[in-house]
C-alpha cells in the first residue's frame, strides 16, 4: 500500500502570506508530497474548500499534516467531525508542533484531551469578555459597536436615487464601496 503525506495549510487573511510559505516549508520538511493551501478564516467552517479538497484526496494509509491544531479546526466539535471523516478513510493526522499522530493510541489520546482544554479557555475567555461587557454596559461605559451600512441604508437608497455612483455614495457617506452594493442588492 502506498501512502501519501498531505499538507493541509491555512492562514486568516491575505495578508499572512509569509505564515502560508512558512506552514508550506514546515510541511514540506515533514514529506508531505500534496499540498492543499487557502486564506480563508476558521470561524466560516463552511468555506474551507482546500480543506474539503484535501479530505476528498485523502485515501487509506494516507496522513493529513497541519502545522498546528488550529489551522485545522476551530472547537473541539469541529475537529472530532474531522477526525471521523479522515478515520473514515483509514487515513491518520499528524499535528507538526504538538507531536501529535493519531496513528498511535496516545496520539488519539493527546489530541482528544488537548483540544478539549482548548475549547474551555476558549469559553473561559468568551464568558470573562460577556461579563466585561455587561458591567460596561451598567456603568453607562459601553457604547457598542459604529453603525454600520446597514444604518445608513436609507441614506444610501436616497443618494442612489438621485443618480449617483456607489463610488461617491461611499465617500459622502465613509462606508466602503461593497456596502454600497450589499444595500442596493437588498
Amino acid at each position: 500500500m502506498t501512502t501519501t503525506k498531505i499538507g493541509y495549510a491555512r492562514t486568516s487573511t491575505l495578508d499572512q502570506k509569509a505564515g502560508l510559505e512558512a506552514q508550506e516549508c514546515e510541511l514540506r520538511s515533514a514529506g508531505c508530497t500534496k499540498f492543499f493551501i487557502e486564506q480563508v478564516s476558521s470561524v466560516d467552517v463552511t468555506k474551507r474548500d482546500q480543506l474539503d479538497a484535501a479530505l476528498d484526496y485523502l485515501r487509506d494509509g494516507d496522513t493529513l499534516v497541519v502545522t498546528k491544531l488550529d489551522r485545522l479546526a476551530r472547537s473541539t466539535e469541529h475537529l472530532m467531525k474531522l477526525l471521523a471523516v479522515i478515520r473514515g478513510k483509514g487515513a491518520e493526522l499528524l499535528i507538526l508542533n504538538l507531536g501529535i499522530d493519531t496513528g498511535t493510541a496516545t496520539g488519539k489520546l493527546m489530541l482528544t484531551v488537548l483540544s478539549g482544554i482548548a475549547e474551555f479557555e476558549r469559553e473561559i475567555m468568551l464568558e470573562r469578555q460577556r461579563e466585561g461587557i455587561a458591567k460596561a454596559k451598567a456603568e453607562g461605559k459601553y457604547k457598542g459597536r459604529k453603525p454600520t451600512a446597514q444604518a445608513k441604508s436609507d441614506e444610501i437608497t436616497r443618494l442612489m436615487s438621485e443618480g449617483l455612483g456607489a463610488t461617491e455614495i461611499a465617500k459622502r457617506l465613509g462606508i466602503g464601496r461593497a456596502s454600497v452594493y450589499r444595500v442596493r442588492k437588498e
